[in-house]
């Protein structure tokens, strides 16, 4: 079986946990590119992409965001199939026509999320399931033609339109990537104190159910690629 190529548009601004976390859940071939220095793939001669999260928000007027949203719209018009994270949930979103805006209020730690029960990108997940969470933005008008997925009390968490798919949360975080994270945030002592004692063992394994999230972009990228390259005049 070919392995899978996926273009990784990391726009993390060089932290190494990203690097780390996508290559143990993502069963492809990787290239990645530093969106934050200005890196996209030449050309779209993938089976997929996936777009990371970012200390950034998508509206800001900034060089490299702009390059990042260029490259996906051309990527979006090959109907390369794509899966954004946080804040690339948010950047498909804001491509494919949508609404993104700060909340006013920041969502981070473990949440519960529920989802549709009929999507491709949730199955075998509970209808009601535990993720870690960290954005103070979030997309508030979904693009034109899109479904969403899965919500919460803060906002939407995920959606889909076509072969473009976007989740809010972080299935790819680790118990090292979400102590670090809360360390180095603008929060108050308690709020801090609180945030890190949820980040247990016991619930980092609750989260590890919505990592099929993963599992499930891959299958759909597969089965997009085998369609793709299947002759015409082979038999069903």
């Amino acid at each position: 079986m070919r392995q899978l190529r996926l273009a990784v548009l990391n726009a993390a601004h060089r932290d190494v946990n990203t690097t780390r976390n996508f290559r143990r859940e993502l069963d492809a071939s990787l290239a990645e590119f530093d969106v934050t220095e200005g890196e996209v793939p030449d050309g779209f001669d993938f089976d997929g992409a996936v777009v990371t999260g970012s200390r950034s928000s998508v509206y800001w007027d900034e060089e490299w965001i702009e390059t990042t949203k260029e490259w996906v719209r051309g990527a979006i018009d090959r109907e390369l199939p794509i899966l954004g994270i946080c804040w690339g949930h948010q950047l498909l979103a804001d491509v494919l026509g949508g609404t993104v805006e700060a909340m006013g209020v920041y969502e981070v730690g473990y949440s519960e999320i529920e989802h549709g029960g009929d999507s491709r990108l949730f199955d075998g997940i509970s209808r009601e399931f535990t993720v870690f969470t960290s954005h103070y933005d979030a997309v508030t008008e979904l693009p034109p033609g899109a479904e969403s997925l899965a919500e919460n009390e803060y906002s939407n968490h995920g959606f889909r339109r076509g072969r473009v798919f976007g989740v809010q949360f972080h299935p790819e975080y680790d118990i090292k990537t979400a102590r670090e994270l809360v360390l180095r945030k603008d929060l108050s002592e308690e709020r801090r104190r609180s945030v890190l004692d949820e980040i247990t063992e016991e619930n980092y394994q609750r989260a590890c159910e919505a990592k099929l999230v993963f599992d499930n972009f891959v299958e759909y990228v597969r089965e997009r690629s085998e369609a793709v390259s299947k002759p015409e005049n082979a038999s069903a």
